[in-house]
């Protein structure tokens, strides 16, 4: 199932290609990405997920600690930037690197236990990633997104808006709804546990079950 992509996805695509290597600078990592990716880890320890994708991989971290902490029978990293997968590459042998979009998943219907993504759901088209998402499930599989969801409306958030994606940092209400809609059921959404003074970032985490 495909889905219309927001059209600076391919200048942001190509962006990364490029920044890559900056990406994976040790305190932009610690501050703004681990405490998300943390989560996913438990997350999936906790499930026993044995089919596992990374979508928005980048870089290739958190693919790589899924495939060493959680030891999954199958783990997929897909993203759309060859410089970020160039770099992912030399990262782990374990996880099968895969190019493609979040709205166009190439996997079978029902093929994996779990899907999560974190800090680039705003990149996409919401409703058409998470029916992807739903697709590529098996019954009982979850998808966990991390998403940036400021306590606050912030004015810009409506800058990218369109019929197809009409707020790109969604409020709690408006994830829960997305998953709804996609065919979810809400399991679980919170606030991703981060220091005190790091909080001004604010990203959440929604979790939906396929029935």
């Amino acid at each position: 199932m495909s889905g219309t992509r927001r059209p600076l996805n391919a200048a942001i695509t190509r962006f990364w290609s490029f920044a890559a290597p900056a990406y994976d600078a040790d305190r932009l990592q610690r501050w703004i990405y681990r405490p998300a990716q943390d989560e996913m880890i438990s997350l999936l320890t906790a499930r026993e997920s044995s089919r596992v994708v990374d979508i928005a991989c980048g870089t290739g971290i958190l693919a790589a600690r899924i495939a060493d902490e959680v030891q999954p029978d199958q783990i997929f990293g897909v993203d759309l930037s060859e410089g970020m997968l160039a770099q992912a590459a030399l990262r782990s042998t374990a996880v099968r690197w895969l190019t493609a979009p979040a709205e166009q998943l190439p996997f079978e219907d029902g093929s994996l236990d779990a899907v999560v993504s974190t800090s680039a759901f705003h990149f996409f088209n919401q409703p058409a990633a998470l029916r992807e998402f739903h697709r590529v499930l098996a019954p009982g599989g979850f998808a966990a997104v991390a998403t940036f969801s400021p306590y606050q409306p912030l004015p810009l958030r409506w800058l990218s808006a369109s019929r197809f994606n009409p707020s790109h940092i969604p409020s709690p209400a408006t994830m829960r709804r997305l998953f709804t809609d996609a065919g979810f059921g809400l399991d679980d959404q919170h606030r991703v546990r981060r220091p005190a003074w790091t909080r001004l970032l604010s990203d959440l985490i929604t979790v939906g079950i396929k029935p």
